[in-house]
């Protein structure tokens, strides 16, 4: 496997916004409450590139400028049959002051259950997990960052993992 290529969507049409040799990738530049639409090919050293994924839609937040803007990206590291770690989840503080206390929030498919987590605290609510800092890296100086992990089991077979992750 050479890469992915990331394919975005804001309309009907994908096209290709960046690659990553790894799970991971953080798409800069995108604007305030904007609904964007993801797909990702494999690539392999040949060139070849496999079937699109399926499609993961994200909205972002509302604009804020100033303190209190925070971005969150996650990276699946590893899965399995019946689970999966995602990590790292790294939260940043995209304003121009500090910012006491952060939230990311996402998705857990059904039938998901975290089995534990690192560096924060969470709680579940139907099918939302909301996750905060803690004494030691809630606080982010502007421009700051810090990140947590956790795992989760799945329904065998399954090959969901969460989505929709905002930061507050």
């Amino acid at each position: 496997m050479a890469g992915y290529d990331i394919m975005r969507a804001t309309g009907d049409t994908f096209a290709r916004v960046g690659s990553s040799t790894t799970t991971s990738y953080t798409d800069t530049g995108l604007s305030p409450s904007t609904t964007y639409r993801y797909r990702i090919r494999a690539r392999d050293g040949a060139g070849n590139v496999s079937p699109d994924s399926a499609t993961v839609t994200v909205t972002t937040q509302a604009g804020g400028g100033g303190g209190g803007s925070c971005a969150v990206t996650a990276t699946t590291q590893n899965t399995w049959n019946n689970g999966y770690v995602i990590q790292p989840v790294t939260v940043t503080n995209r304003g121009t002051s500090a910012m006491n206390g952060w939230t990311v929030t996402f998705t857990l498919p059904s039938g998901h259950t975290i089995t534990g987590i690192w560096n924060a605290t969470y709680t579940v609510s139907g099918g939302t997990v909301t996750v905060k800092g803690l004494a030691h890296n809630a606080a982010l100086a502007a421009g700051a960052g810090t990140s947590f992990g956790y795992q989760a089991t799945r329904p065998d077979g399954n090959t969901q993992v969460p989505s929709g992750y905002t930061c507050a």
